[in-house]
């Protein structure tokens, strides 16, 4: 709902942006603590505006395929295997069942434009229904025809969610600006990657290697291991991008899976910043038992994911104070 999204993003941003070692990572590029200041500031300004575009064009998708037919299926990858499969004939029929249901759900949103134009309220609600029906018989088609790529294949993708946009590009953007929007993903995701990368090596190198490893290297062998880590680290992100690909929407997916450690995280931060009279090891046990908790709450989906982020660092915070204070009543027994 709204207050998970408002409460539990806000402390997701909170963390990522706070707290999240890619973005830590550009602060420390400014040549001044003004312009690292500056820059997470930008960050947070330019990332509204960025967010509403991004969901603004998934609204213009959508309203366009309401006036225009979309693909019956817009993985054509799989649509291709299933068209020179034994199943043809009923894909042909399938095909047909959609095109009319399509047809019939336009004049019912054409209705609905002139209701709406006309402000009256009986036949808004009238076409409201009528469009909501002929929606649910264009799912229903949809499911069929997934049930007969499941059939065809076992195997096959049956999830296009991360090809709508694709498909519309392809089919509908002017050639030239087809390539400059490839350039500009290709440019983002250098971008994120690199970051990504030069976080997870450091990360493995200062914390790790030379904490655990080998304490005494050389500025030279350390340089080396940053390298060899950035290869492994590349090698299990290549990995990650095959899985991701099965998991459908991504965005959500990627919000999910922080919230199970980006509340946490934030937690350890400000007991570190605000409530200095607690050790570290009471701060690791805490934040031990928090994030048990809120996998246990996550798996179970108790609460919404976004919540996941307030209850982690809570429970950090809470869980900290209570062991530094057994732990420090222990010691005052043990002086007595």
């Amino acid at each position: 709902n709204v207050w998970s999204g408002i409460i539990g993003g806000f402390f997701l941003q909170l963390s990522y942006f706070g707290t999240d070692q890619s973005q830590v990572g550009r602060y420390l590029s400014g040549a001044s603590v003004g312009q690292s200041r500056l820059a997470l500031l930008m960050n947070g300004l330019v990332k509204i505006p960025m967010q509403f575009l991004i969901l603004l064009i998934g609204v213009l998708v959508f309203t366009f395929y309401q006036y225009n037919k979309a693909p019956l299926f817009f993985n054509s990858y799989e649509l291709n295997k299933l068209e020179k499969s034994e199943y043809k004939a009923e894909l042909d029929k399938i095909q047909l069942n959609y095109n009319q249901a399509f047809a019939t759900k336009k004049k019912e949103v054409e209705k609905l434009d002139k209701a709406l134009d006309a402000s009256d309220q009986s036949k808004i609600d009238v076409q409201r229904t009528a469009v909501k029906k002929a929606d649910e018989e264009t799912k229903a088609i949809r499911k069929n025809l997934t049930d007969l790529m499941t059939k065809n294949d076992e195997k096959a993708n049956v999830n296009d969610n991360n090809y709508i946009f694709l498909s519309f590009v392809t089919q509908y953007l002017p050639k030239g600006l087809i390539g400059l929007l490839i350039a500009i993903i290709f440019l983002a995701s250098m971008g994120s990657t690199a970051s990504a990368l030069n976080s997870l090596a450091s990360t493995s190198v200062v914390d790790i290697y030379k904490r655990l490893i080998n304490k005494e290297a050389s500025d030279k062998q350390y340089v080396k291991a940053s390298r060899w880590s950035t290869v492994i680290w590349g090698v299990v992100c290549i990995i990650m991008a095959l899985f991701a690909s099965k998991i459908g929407n991504l965005l959500e997916a990627v919000n999910i899976l922080g919230s199970f450690i980006y509340g946490t995280i934030l937690g350890v931060f400000v007991v570190a910043f605000y409530v200095k009279s607690v050790k570290g090891k009471a701060v690791f046990y805490g934040a031990v038992l928090a994030e048990i908790i809120v996998c246990i709450l996550g798996f179970n989906e108790v609460v919404a994911y976004l919540w996941l982020n307030v209850i982690g660092c809570l429970l950090v915070v809470f869980f900290a104070l209570v062991i530094q204070g057994l732990m420090g009543r222990k010691a005052a027994d043990a002086q007595i």
